[in-house]
Parts: structure tokens; sequence; C-alpha cells
């Protein structure tokens, strides 16, 4: 099954516009088909380098602007795919935009610790940058419809939305269970320059059980034997591997709204269920809520980064326990949301809320959600 990628029209734009164009995104997620599908759709001709190829890693690393000259030939298109893998790529980006202006050049990377270190000094000014996610609610129903995806809510509540997992009907848990164990605690291992891989997958349990959960790292210490610091460091890492993201509390009132806290959400309701073992079905799961929020919160973040919207995420929460679920901020203007599972749930939202912020309140559930994770 292949799926019509939202972004794909956005980097169409940018091409011959000056600039690199870099593609970022949790590996497995599709950046390479995308660009190759783009690619295919085009008349100019391309050359293709595969940061995982060592060969090429060799070439790219001590080149210099008569050696790129050489690589490029007459090729029209230059595509640098896993380009966190070569040593000083920003270098030799930099070099490839300003010394062969004919040439587009596009860059993609599954860790945005390693390639924007590399690339934001040398590429200021010099790139376009996109985000690619685990296919979207939105991807996912125009390929399948309606119906199926009206039938498939629970299974992706489960198992997510990774393109592999989706087409692997029946081998979800192998797919997700592989990926975890080669993506989390090898790659992102690598990225961060971790040297204790049991403490991450602590860490990832614990994040996982507290999913809608104000997240607090003295706390996450406690439980897996480690300093708060170190805690910290590993989850930014996380972090920049496209794992998981955070949301801070949204506070105006120091005195009586809560500050620091933050809530930690995975990218993918599968691989969240895949770090805790738990594939069970949802007709018999203690934690639907939280997979409910985890998959209404990361969809509403694919969507705001494909329409490049410039609303900003929060929670809300005081010292008393009131809390609102999520908080959009746009122009001034706040909308705060409640999610539930049920469509027969009520809520009533926080009067300290929505008096003091005039607040636009939304109910979001099993029988509306389609607009809060669409366009």
């Amino acid at each position: 099954m292949k799926f019509n990628r939202i972004i794909k029209a956005s980097i169409e734009e940018k091409f011959f516009s000056g600039k690199a164009i870099l593609l970022l995104g949790p590996r497995q997620v599709g950046k390479t088909t995308l660009l190759r599908a783009i690619l295919d759709n085009r008349k100019e001709k391309h050359l293709y380098l595969d940061g995982d190829d060592p060969t090429v890693v060799g070439i790219l690393e001590n080149a210099n602007t008569e050696t790129l000259r050489s690589l490029i030939a007459d090729n029209q298109i230059v595509y640098i795919d896993e380009a966190q893998r070569i040593n000083k790529i920003g270098i030799k980006a930099k070099i490839l935009v300003d010394q062969f202006k004919e040439v587009q050049l596009l860059i993609s990377g599954s860790s945005s610790f390693e390639l924007n270190q590399q690339i934001q000094e040398p590429l200021t000014g010099r790139k376009w940058t996109f985000n690619l996610w685990p296919i979207s609610w939105a991807e996912y129903e125009k390929e399948v419809g309606f119906l199926k995806s009206e039938q498939s809510l629970e299974n992706r509540l489960i198992y997510g939305f990774y393109p592999d997992v989706i087409n692997q009907t029946s081998q979800e848990e192998k797919v997700l269970i592989e990926l975890a164990e080669s993506y989390l605690y090898k790659d992102v291992m690598m990225y961060g320059n971790l040297k204790k891989p049991k403490l991450i997958q602590d860490i990832l349990k614990a994040l996982a059980y507290q999913v809608g959960h104000e997240v607090k790292f003295k706390e996450v210490a406690e439980t897996v034997g480690a300093d708060p610091k170190t805690v910290a460091s590993y989850i930014e890492v996380l972090e920049k591997a496209f794992v998981v993201f955070g949301l801070s509390s949204y506070s105006y009132n120091l005195r009586t709204e809560i500050k620091t806290a933050r809530k930690i959400y995975f990218y993918d309701n599968g691989i969240r269920n895949a770090i805790i073992r738990d594939f069970t079905p949802l007709a018999i799961r203690q934690d639907v809520g939280d997979l409910w929020e985890n998959f209404l919160v990361s969809e509403r973040v694919k969507r705001n980064s494909y329409y490049q919207s410039l609303a900003r995420s929060y929670f809300w929460r005081t010292k008393q326990q009131q809390e609102i679920d999520y908080v959009e901020e746009l122009a001034g203007k706040l909308t705060a949301y409640e999610f539930k599972w049920n469509p027969k749930r009520n809520v009533t939202f926080p009067k300290t809320f929505t008096v003091g912020y005039n607040s636009n309140n939304l109910l979001v559930n099993r029988g509306n959600f389609r607009e809060f994770v669409g366009n």
C-alpha cells in the first residue's frame, strides 16, 4: 500500500529555489520513498548517494570542490540519504549549494541530534527544512477510505502508523519489536553516544507508562536508579531522535499554575506499545485513555507540522489539580481541548482557565476526532 504524503507538494514547490531541501524524521517512515517518488516524476537527471554505503561516505568525507564537480557530473539533482552518517556533511552541503547553483541538493536524515549539529551553521539561510512522521490519520483515511479507516481505528491505536506495520498485516507485533530493538536501542545509543543500553530501555518504559501524565525527571530517575541530570540528557536524545516529544505547561499566573511540568508523548502508539510489550486488544486494556491521548496529540503534531501552523502546544494544570489535556495558542487566542474515548462522556472545563483566558473549549472524542487530526 502506497500513501500520498501530505508534505509532498510543499517539498516540490521548493525545488530549484537556490537552497538545499532537508527532510528529517524517524527511520522507516518513508523519507527515501517520498523523495524517490518526487524524483521519479521529474525530468532532471539525479544522483543518489546513500549515507549507509561506506564507499559513498569515504568519497564525501574527503571530497573537495573539484571532487564534488566530478561526482555530480551532469546531474541536476543530488540526493544524499541518511546524511547524518557522513562526517562534516554540513561543509560539503555548503559547497554544493554555494558553488553549484544550478544543482538542487536534497538531504534526508533520521537524527536531528547529529544532522542538525553538522549542518545548522554551514547551511544557515541555505536550506528549507521539512519533517516526515509515520503515516498520518489523514493520509491513512485518504488511502483506505472512510469505512476501512473507521473499522481499523482500534488497531491503529495499538499498532500505530509505521508504513511497514500497516502493510504487513498479521506481522505487526514482530515488525514493531524489530523496529524498536534496532532503532531505539541501537541507533539512538549511537546517535547520542549513550553508554548504558539498559538505562535507555528503563527510561523508555517509564515514559511509556506515564503517557498523558505529568513527567518529573526526579521521579523517573528514582524509578530507573539514575541521576536526574542523566535522565534529562537521555530524554533529550530521545526527542532529537524522533522517538518522543514533550509539551510544556501553559502558565500566566505563576502563583497557582504549574510552570515547569512536562508531558511526554511518543510519535507513534505502536512504538510505545512495543516498548512495554503490550499489544492487548483495546477492549480489555486499562490504558485506553492514555493511548487515545497519545494518538490525538501525535496526530495534531503531524497536522500542524505539515500545514505549517504557527500554533504553540501546551497542557495546563494548577497546584489545586485542575487540568486541561491540551492547549493551543494561536495569534494570542487560546483553545482548550479535553480528550475522551467514549463519545457519551461529558467534561466540564475549569472556570479558572476558561474565564481567566477567555478560551475556546472543545471536547474531542471517538465521534468527532477527525476534524482535530485532519486539515
